[in-house]
Parts: structure tokens; C-alpha cells; sequence
């Protein structure tokens, strides 16, 4: 239910304000409106996440009782966590949607791409990424990007232009005032989409709990095997991991965020409700992707690198 606030503005007026969540939920579901508006081909990018879940739950809202008129596409990495690619699948299943599965394991096995020493294959990602745009000829791809993940994000547009490489150029982005977005693109170029700019990890949990949307259970705390690798509990696997200095064990740990099995660290935690995540996100100091993600770390400039080459 959407709730409105009173503003006291002087005698005799009468202005009114959306409550928090209600306004992102708006301009989420008002971006989401003006693509199907404005473009031909757009897809949703939807891993089992937790911030492609919610930005399916806005899509659903934005088109009822019509179903949502785009379909989607994971790139797969062949790491994935089992319980997330379960969800991903009950998910499409229970909604009717289409589904396109850009393989990670495909490009290594034909040769388009190799294997990295450490194991890691989230910037492998990017490649099959452009190939899956570039066939179905997608013009708009909607990513669940949030400006408060990290600094390269924080510079991204709601609609960001990428040339006909996929690359992005921070000098190419255009001004956003007043909430008007600009899609044009030249042939071969297309736009990445994101509504969840303006939203916090706390507020997607807080909306997450609002709107009662469930979530893989990997979110929240459970026991896991997990062994110490760069000062993160990571997951073992078929990716390399643990080597033989390394000790499995068996803690209490949920995910932050979810994304390749070997970059994606677990945070020791006993939050086993959302109302326990919630508090717990509102007293941390660091980013989900700074506490959690070993492939943000590479470098100083990790994220944007991977960006101008055409990542997420």
C-alpha cells in the first residue's frame, strides 16, 4: 500500500510526500514504463540475485494484470551457486517467462575463452554477455546496478549508453534532470537500464520485507562448509578451491550478495530473519561488494575496467 506524508508548507497548502520505498518504487516502475516505450527489444538481466529479484517483483508490478512484456537473460558462469540457480528456475516456471542462458563453460569449450589461472570466471562474463545482445539484438538490458556498490557504479545513468562494442565511457552519459531519460542510440549501440540506481542495499531489504518476496535461502545464516581465501569465507568447488594449505569448515555464514562461487564471500552472521539481516546491514560499515567480492579487488579500478569492456 502506498503511503503519503503530510508537509506543512504554510498556511493553506497542501503538499504531500510519498513515503521512501513507495517513492523509489515509483520511479523504478516509471522507468520500466518508459522503456517499453521507447525501446524494441529489452531484456532483463536476472540471476537468482537478490537485487534481479526485486527488479523482477518491480517489472511484474509495472505491467499487472498484463504479463511483463520482456523476457530474460543470465549469463551463467558454470560456478553458480545451486540454490540460486534453483530459485532462478522456479522463478521463470511460476511466472511464464522466457528464459535466454548465455554460458560461461560454451565459450571455454569452444575456445572463445579461457579459463583463468585463479579459477575465477566473473570477468569471463563479459564476452558471452555481448554475444547474447548482439544475436537477439537486444537495445535495452535492464542490469540491477545500484549506485551505492561501488564508486564506478555511483558514476552510472539510469539509461547508460554503450557503443557497439558494449563499452561504456563516462563521457558519453547524458544528464537525467527531472527524471527524463534519454534512449537514443545509433545502430549496433544499445542501453543499459538500471531502476535500482537510486536504492540502497538497506532499502531493497526494507522492500524486500514491505512486499514479502522470497529469497534463496543462502541470504540468510545456516551452516556451510567454507575455507579462508583474502580474508573471505569462500565456498569449496569444482573452480579451485581449497588448496591444500587451506582448511574447510563448517560456520555459520549467510551472502551479502551472490554472484561467481570463487569471487563471492560468505559473512559470518546469526541473522536468520530478515528483521535480524535488516539490523545487521543498518550497523555495517562496508559495501556488500567491498566485504564480499574478491573480483572487485584485482585492482583500484577493477569495476570500471570491466565496465568499459562491456560488464555489467
Amino acid at each position: 500500500m502506498t503511503t503519503v506524508t503530510a508537509i506543512n508548507a504554510g498556511e493553506g497548502a497542501g503538499l504531500y510526500a510519498l513515503a521512501h520505498l513507495d517513492a523509489l518504487e515509483s520511479e523504478a516502475v516509471h522507468i520500466f514504463r518508459e522503456v517499453a516505450g521507447e525501446f524494441e527489444r529489452p531484456v532483463i538481466l536476472f540471476s537468482g540475485g537478490k537485487d534481479s529479484i526485486v527488479m523482477l517483483h518491480l517489472a511484474l508490478k509495472a505491467f499487472a494484470p498484463a504479463p511483463v512484456p520482456f523476457s530474460l537473460l543470465h549469463v551463467d558462469t558454470g560456478h553458480n551457486f545451486p540454490e540460486v540457480l534453483t530459485y532462478r528456475d522456479n522463478t521463470v516456471a511460476h511466472h511464464g517467462l522466457r528464459l535466454h542462458v548465455a554460458s560461461v563453460q560454451e565459450f571455454i569449450d569452444d575456445g572463445r575463452l579461457r579459463e583463468r589461472p585463479d579459477g575465477t570466471r566473473n570477468p569471463l562474463q563479459t564476452v558471452p554477455l555481448l554475444d547474447a545482445i548482439d544475436k537477439n539484438r537486444f537495445d535495452a538490458v535492464f542490469g540491477g546496478g545500484r549506485r551505492d556498490e561501488e564508486k564506478a557504479r555511483a558514476k552510472e545513468r539510469v539509461f547508460s549508453l554503450r557503443d557497439e562494442f558494449g563499452g561504456w565511457d563516462p563521457r558519453r552519459q547524458r544528464p537525467e534532470l527531472w527524471q527524463l531519460y534519454n534512449g537514443r542510440h545509433s545502430p549496433g549501440e544499445h542501453v543499459r537500464v538500471f531502476p535500482l540506481s537510486n536504492w540502497t542495499e538497506l532499502d531493497v531489504w526494507q522492500y524486500i520485507a514491505r512486499e514479502k518476496i522470497d529469497l534463496p535461502e543462502i541470504y540468510y545464516a545456516h551452516e556451510r562448509e567454507v575455507f579462508r581465501r583474502g580474508g573471505m569465507w569462500l565456498a569449496p568447488g569444482e573452480w579451485g578451491g581449497p588448496k591444500d594449505d587451506e582448511t574447510v569448515e563448517r560456520r555459520m555464514v549467510r551472502y551479502r550478495t551472490v554472484g561467481d562461487m570463487s569471487c563471492t564471500g560468505a559473512v559470518e552472521s546469526d541473522a536468520v530473519t530478515i528483521e535480524q539481516v535488516i539490523d545487521e546491514i543498518a550497523a555495517s560499515r562496508l559495501t556488500e561488494r567491498g566485504a564480499t567480492r574478491a573480483d572487485d579487488k584485482l585492482s583500484e579500478a577493477a569495476m570500471e575496467d570491466r565496465k568499459r569492456e562491456g560488464y555489467f
